[in-house]
Protein backbone atom coordinates (compact mmCIF):
# COMPACT_ATOMS: atom_id res chain seq x y z
CA UNK A 1 0.00 0.00 0.00
CA UNK A 2 2.01 2.49 0.69
CA UNK A 3 0.86 2.04 -2.70
CA UNK A 4 -1.05 3.00 -0.40
CA UNK A 5 1.54 4.97 -1.84
CA UNK A 6 -0.45 6.32 0.11
CA UNK A 7 -2.21 8.22 -1.67
CA UNK A 8 -2.01 10.03 -0.94
CA UNK A 9 -2.78 12.66 -0.07
CA UNK A 10 -1.70 10.98 3.36
CA UNK A 11 2.42 11.05 1.18
CA UNK A 12 2.18 14.43 -0.58
CA UNK A 13 2.65 16.20 3.07
CA UNK A 14 5.91 14.57 2.89
CA UNK A 15 6.55 15.90 -0.26
CA UNK A 16 5.70 19.29 0.29
CA UNK A 17 8.18 19.43 3.47
CA UNK A 18 10.89 19.26 0.64
CA UNK A 19 10.38 22.42 -2.07
CA UNK A 20 12.43 21.72 -4.57
CA UNK A 21 14.51 24.56 -6.44
CA UNK A 22 12.41 26.32 -9.10
CA UNK A 23 12.09 25.09 -12.56
CA UNK A 24 14.73 26.31 -15.10
CA UNK A 25 12.76 28.12 -17.36
CA UNK A 26 12.14 25.59 -20.53
CA UNK A 27 9.86 24.49 -23.88
CA UNK A 28 10.26 20.42 -23.02
CA UNK A 29 7.12 18.75 -24.75
CA UNK A 30 5.75 15.52 -24.76
CA UNK A 31 3.55 14.21 -27.63
CA UNK A 32 3.46 17.68 -28.48
CA UNK A 33 2.02 18.78 -24.93
CA UNK A 34 4.11 20.71 -22.50
CA UNK A 35 6.12 18.48 -20.16
CA UNK A 36 4.83 20.09 -17.59
CA UNK A 37 1.27 19.35 -18.62
CA UNK A 38 2.08 15.87 -19.28
CA UNK A 39 3.68 15.86 -15.88
CA UNK A 40 0.35 17.33 -14.05
CA UNK A 41 -1.57 14.81 -15.68
CA UNK A 42 -0.02 11.67 -14.83
CA UNK A 43 -0.04 12.68 -11.39
CA UNK A 44 -3.85 13.39 -11.43
CA UNK A 45 -4.82 10.09 -12.84
CA UNK A 46 -2.34 8.07 -10.55
CA UNK A 47 -3.51 10.09 -7.62
CA UNK A 48 -7.31 9.61 -8.89
CA UNK A 49 -7.43 6.37 -9.72
CA UNK A 50 -5.89 5.24 -6.61
CA UNK A 51 -8.88 6.79 -4.58
CA UNK A 52 -11.48 4.80 -6.54
CA UNK A 53 -9.32 1.86 -6.24
CA UNK A 54 -8.87 1.27 -2.82
CA UNK A 55 -12.20 2.26 -1.75
CA UNK A 56 -13.28 -0.15 -4.28
CA UNK A 57 -10.78 -3.21 -2.55
CA UNK A 58 -12.60 -2.00 0.61
CA UNK A 59 -16.06 -1.42 -0.35
CA UNK A 60 -17.98 -4.96 1.76
CA UNK A 61 -20.63 -4.61 -1.17
CA UNK A 62 -17.62 -5.15 -4.06
CA UNK A 63 -15.36 -8.31 -2.06
CA UNK A 64 -16.41 -8.31 0.94
CA UNK A 65 -12.12 -8.31 2.01
CA UNK A 66 -12.27 -7.68 6.23
CA UNK A 67 -8.04 -7.32 6.31
CA UNK A 68 -6.90 -3.51 5.37
CA UNK A 69 -4.35 -3.77 7.04
CA UNK A 70 -2.82 -6.65 5.17
CA UNK A 71 -4.06 -4.72 2.29
CA UNK A 72 -1.91 -1.60 3.35
CA UNK A 73 0.97 -4.70 4.32
CA UNK A 74 1.15 -5.93 0.43
CA UNK A 75 0.92 -2.32 -1.06
CA UNK A 76 3.80 -1.31 1.32
CA UNK A 77 5.63 -4.65 0.58
CA UNK A 78 5.06 -4.20 -3.05
CA UNK A 79 6.14 0.00 -3.75
CA UNK A 80 9.46 -0.85 -1.83
CA UNK A 81 10.31 -4.27 -3.69
CA UNK A 82 9.74 -1.74 -6.45
CA UNK A 83 11.60 0.93 -5.94
CA UNK A 84 14.79 -1.39 -4.55
CA UNK A 85 13.88 -3.11 -8.04
CA UNK A 86 14.60 0.20 -10.05
CA UNK A 87 17.69 1.10 -7.72
CA UNK A 88 19.09 -2.18 -8.94
CA UNK A 89 18.35 -1.52 -12.80
CA UNK A 90 20.34 1.63 -11.88
CA UNK A 91 17.21 3.88 -12.49
CA UNK A 92 17.63 5.96 -8.96
CA UNK A 93 20.28 5.73 -6.36
CA UNK A 94 18.72 5.02 -2.70
CA UNK A 95 20.55 5.85 0.69
CA UNK A 96 21.36 2.33 2.30
CA UNK A 97 19.81 0.73 5.44
CA UNK A 98 21.50 1.75 8.43
CA UNK A 99 21.06 1.24 12.13
CA UNK A 100 21.25 5.28 12.78
CA UNK A 101 19.06 6.36 9.92
CA UNK A 102 16.35 3.87 10.90
CA UNK A 103 15.79 4.82 13.90
CA UNK A 104 15.74 8.70 13.74
CA UNK A 105 13.48 7.94 11.01
CA UNK A 106 11.40 5.23 12.63
CA UNK A 107 9.19 7.93 14.54
CA UNK A 108 8.25 9.18 11.12
CA UNK A 109 7.45 5.84 9.96
CA UNK A 110 4.64 4.82 12.65
CA UNK A 111 3.44 8.49 11.84
CA UNK A 112 3.06 7.85 8.53
CA UNK A 113 1.52 3.87 9.24
CA UNK A 114 -0.78 5.63 11.57
CA UNK A 115 -1.97 7.90 8.96
CA UNK A 116 -2.75 5.32 6.23
CA UNK A 117 -3.93 2.71 8.35
CA UNK A 118 -6.40 5.48 9.76
CA UNK A 119 -7.15 6.68 5.93
CA UNK A 120 -8.17 2.78 4.91
CA UNK A 121 -10.02 2.34 7.96
CA UNK A 122 -12.41 5.30 7.28
CA UNK A 123 -12.82 4.44 3.76
CA UNK A 124 -14.66 1.76 4.95
CA UNK A 125 -17.55 4.06 6.93
CA UNK A 126 -17.48 7.18 5.06
CA UNK A 127 -18.39 7.53 1.76
CA UNK A 128 -15.19 8.90 -0.83
CA UNK A 129 -16.80 12.57 -1.25
CA UNK A 130 -16.40 12.97 2.48
CA UNK A 131 -12.93 11.81 2.69
CA UNK A 132 -12.01 13.87 0.02
CA UNK A 133 -13.79 16.96 1.96
CA UNK A 134 -11.88 16.03 5.18
CA UNK A 135 -9.02 15.70 3.31
CA UNK A 136 -8.42 19.24 3.57
CA UNK A 137 -8.73 19.90 7.31
CA UNK A 138 -5.53 18.32 7.56
CA UNK A 139 -4.05 21.35 5.55
CA UNK A 140 -5.79 24.00 8.09
CA UNK A 141 -4.66 21.98 10.91
CA UNK A 142 -0.93 21.85 9.85
CA UNK A 143 -1.03 25.17 9.22
CA UNK A 144 -1.99 26.52 12.48
CA UNK A 145 0.48 24.44 13.71
CA UNK A 146 2.99 25.57 11.75
CA UNK A 147 2.20 29.35 13.47
CA UNK A 148 2.54 27.75 16.99
CA UNK A 149 5.41 25.31 16.54
CA UNK A 150 7.67 27.05 13.69
CA UNK A 151 6.83 30.63 14.53
CA UNK A 152 5.52 30.69 10.34
CA UNK A 153 3.44 33.53 9.00
CA UNK A 154 0.11 33.11 6.32
CA UNK A 155 -1.80 35.81 4.59
CA UNK A 156 -5.01 36.44 5.35
CA UNK A 157 -5.81 35.47 1.82
CA UNK A 158 -4.42 32.01 3.21
CA UNK A 159 -6.74 31.55 6.00
CA UNK A 160 -9.63 33.18 4.37
CA UNK A 161 -9.24 30.08 1.69
CA UNK A 162 -8.68 27.42 4.85
CA UNK A 163 -11.52 28.86 6.57
CA UNK A 164 -13.41 28.18 3.46
CA UNK A 165 -12.68 24.58 3.45
CA UNK A 166 -12.73 23.81 7.55
CA UNK A 167 -16.83 24.90 7.12
CA UNK A 168 -17.01 22.42 3.90
CA UNK A 169 -16.07 19.67 6.07
CA UNK A 170 -18.14 20.74 8.67
CA UNK A 171 -21.67 21.32 6.31
CA UNK A 172 -20.35 18.17 4.34
CA UNK A 173 -20.66 16.51 7.93
CA UNK A 174 -24.04 17.62 8.93
CA UNK A 175 -25.62 16.70 6.08
CA UNK A 176 -23.88 13.56 4.99
CA UNK A 177 -26.74 10.71 5.01
CA UNK A 178 -24.45 8.07 5.87
CA UNK A 179 -22.66 9.59 8.40
CA UNK A 180 -21.21 7.32 11.37
CA UNK A 181 -19.62 8.16 14.31
CA UNK A 182 -16.82 5.07 13.42
CA UNK A 183 -16.01 6.59 9.90
CA UNK A 184 -15.81 9.85 11.52
CA UNK A 185 -13.53 9.26 14.03
CA UNK A 186 -11.20 7.36 12.16
CA UNK A 187 -11.34 10.46 9.91
CA UNK A 188 -10.61 13.31 12.23
CA UNK A 189 -7.30 11.17 13.64
CA UNK A 190 -6.47 10.55 9.87
CA UNK A 191 -6.26 14.20 10.00
CA UNK A 192 -4.45 14.30 13.21
CA UNK A 193 -1.85 11.71 11.88
CA UNK A 194 -1.39 13.32 8.30
CA UNK A 195 -0.48 17.25 9.94
CA UNK A 196 1.97 15.44 12.51
CA UNK A 197 3.68 13.39 9.95
CA UNK A 198 4.28 16.77 7.46
CA UNK A 199 4.80 18.70 10.96
CA UNK A 200 7.55 16.07 12.52
CA UNK A 201 8.95 15.25 9.29
CA UNK A 202 10.11 18.84 8.54
CA UNK A 203 12.59 18.51 12.23
CA UNK A 204 13.66 15.10 10.84
CA UNK A 205 15.07 16.01 8.07
CA UNK A 206 17.67 18.18 9.25
CA UNK A 207 19.02 14.86 11.42
CA UNK A 208 18.79 12.73 8.80
CA UNK A 209 21.03 14.95 6.81
CA UNK A 210 23.98 14.55 9.15
CA UNK A 211 24.32 11.05 8.59
CA UNK A 212 22.98 10.28 4.84
CA UNK A 213 26.18 9.33 2.89
CA UNK A 214 26.17 12.45 1.16
CA UNK A 215 25.22 14.60 3.75
CA UNK A 216 22.43 15.96 2.28
CA UNK A 217 18.26 15.48 3.23
CA UNK A 218 17.21 12.12 1.89
CA UNK A 219 15.84 12.45 -1.22
CA UNK A 220 12.03 11.39 -1.64
CA UNK A 221 13.21 7.67 -3.59
CA UNK A 222 14.92 6.80 -0.43
CA UNK A 223 11.69 8.41 1.25
CA UNK A 224 9.80 6.27 -0.68
CA UNK A 225 12.10 2.85 -0.03
CA UNK A 226 12.24 4.18 3.45
CA UNK A 227 8.59 4.76 4.31
CA UNK A 228 7.47 1.67 2.71
CA UNK A 229 10.08 -0.98 3.75
CA UNK A 230 10.14 -0.38 7.62
CA UNK A 231 5.84 0.28 6.99
CA UNK A 232 5.50 -3.38 7.03
CA UNK A 233 6.46 -4.79 10.27
CA UNK A 234 3.97 -2.31 11.91
CA UNK A 235 1.73 -3.40 9.88
CA UNK A 236 2.08 -6.79 10.59
CA UNK A 237 1.75 -5.74 14.44
CA UNK A 238 -1.79 -4.29 13.47
CA UNK A 239 -2.73 -7.37 11.73
CA UNK A 240 -2.40 -9.57 14.80
CA UNK A 241 -3.67 -6.81 16.60
CA UNK A 242 -7.30 -6.98 15.24
CA UNK A 243 -6.73 -10.55 13.96
CA UNK A 244 -6.62 -9.68 10.47
CA UNK A 245 -3.82 -12.79 10.18
CA UNK A 246 -6.66 -15.21 12.10
CA UNK A 247 -8.42 -16.72 8.63
CA UNK A 248 -6.81 -14.61 6.07
CA UNK A 249 -6.06 -17.13 3.56
CA UNK A 250 -8.87 -18.06 3.92
CA UNK A 251 -10.74 -14.73 3.02
CA UNK A 252 -13.28 -15.72 -0.34
CA UNK A 253 -12.05 -12.46 -1.82
CA UNK A 254 -8.34 -14.04 -2.21
CA UNK A 255 -10.02 -16.66 -4.79
CA UNK A 256 -11.35 -13.85 -6.48
CA UNK A 257 -9.56 -12.81 -9.76
CA UNK A 258 -10.95 -9.61 -9.74
CA UNK A 259 -9.83 -8.58 -6.38
CA UNK A 260 -6.41 -9.56 -6.50
CA UNK A 261 -6.65 -7.53 -10.05
CA UNK A 262 -7.22 -4.12 -7.70
CA UNK A 263 -5.20 -5.02 -5.48
CA UNK A 264 -2.21 -5.48 -7.67
CA UNK A 265 -3.12 -2.56 -9.71
CA UNK A 266 -4.05 -0.48 -6.26
CA UNK A 267 0.17 -1.29 -5.69
CA UNK A 268 1.48 -0.17 -8.89
CA UNK A 269 -0.64 2.63 -9.03
CA UNK A 270 0.43 3.74 -5.82
CA UNK A 271 4.09 3.19 -7.08
CA UNK A 272 3.27 5.41 -9.78
CA UNK A 273 2.25 8.12 -7.61
CA UNK A 274 5.25 8.45 -5.92
CA UNK A 275 7.29 8.95 -9.28
CA UNK A 276 4.67 10.94 -11.00
CA UNK A 277 4.69 13.74 -7.96
CA UNK A 278 8.25 13.91 -7.99
CA UNK A 279 8.25 14.50 -12.07
CA UNK A 280 5.64 17.38 -11.69
CA UNK A 281 7.44 18.68 -8.69
CA UNK A 282 10.43 19.05 -10.80
CA UNK A 283 8.20 20.94 -13.52
CA UNK A 284 6.23 23.28 -11.47
CA UNK A 285 6.18 25.27 -8.36
CA UNK A 286 5.41 23.91 -4.83
CA UNK A 287 2.46 26.03 -5.06
CA UNK A 288 0.90 24.55 -8.31
CA UNK A 289 1.64 21.54 -6.76
CA UNK A 290 -0.11 21.43 -3.70
CA UNK A 291 -3.07 23.61 -5.94
CA UNK A 292 -3.18 20.66 -8.57
CA UNK A 293 -3.33 17.73 -5.20
CA UNK A 294 -5.88 19.58 -3.85
CA UNK A 295 -8.06 19.46 -7.71
CA UNK A 296 -7.03 15.90 -8.27
CA UNK A 297 -9.61 15.21 -5.28
CA UNK A 298 -12.19 16.42 -6.73
CA UNK A 299 -12.84 14.09 -9.45
CA UNK A 300 -12.57 10.92 -7.23
CA UNK A 301 -14.84 12.63 -5.03
CA UNK A 302 -17.79 13.20 -7.53
CA UNK A 303 -17.33 9.43 -8.58
CA UNK A 304 -17.72 8.66 -4.66
CA UNK A 305 -20.77 11.01 -3.87
CA UNK A 306 -23.60 9.65 -2.99
CA UNK A 307 -21.86 6.31 -1.93
CA UNK A 308 -20.66 5.19 1.87
CA UNK A 309 -19.52 1.90 2.74
CA UNK A 310 -19.86 -0.62 5.48
CA UNK A 311 -22.68 0.73 7.85
CA UNK A 312 -22.96 4.14 6.25
CA UNK A 313 -23.37 2.91 3.42
CA UNK A 314 -26.17 0.47 4.00
CA UNK A 315 -28.20 2.98 5.44
CA UNK A 316 -27.18 5.70 2.90
CA UNK A 317 -28.36 2.57 0.14
CA UNK A 318 -27.40 2.76 -3.42
CA UNK A 319 -23.49 3.10 -3.51
CA UNK A 320 -20.84 4.20 -6.16
CA UNK A 321 -17.88 2.31 -6.81
CA UNK A 322 -15.31 5.58 -5.07
CA UNK A 323 -12.53 4.92 -3.14
CA UNK A 324 -10.27 7.34 -1.02
CA UNK A 325 -7.20 8.84 -0.72
CA UNK A 326 -4.59 6.76 0.54
CA UNK A 327 -1.32 7.55 -1.70
CA UNK A 328 1.32 6.38 -0.29
CA UNK A 329 4.49 7.69 -1.32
Amino acid sequence: MASLKGGSEDEEQGLLSQTPPPPKPGGARILGLPAVLVAGLAYCAASGSMVILNKHALNPKSFGFTAPNALLAFQCALAAALVKACHLAGLVKLQPLKRDLVLIWFPVNLLFVAMIGSSFYALQHVGVAMVTVWKNVSNFVTAVCDVVIYKKSYSPQVWATLGLMLVSAMVGAATDLSFTWRGYIWQIANCGFTSAYALYLRSVMDKVAERTTNKQKMDEFSMVYYNNLLSVPPILVLMVLFGEHDGLLQQPALQNPMFLAVALLGGLIGFGISFSALWFLSQTTATIYSLVGALNKVGPGGGGQGGGSGEGGERGGRQRGGRRGSERI
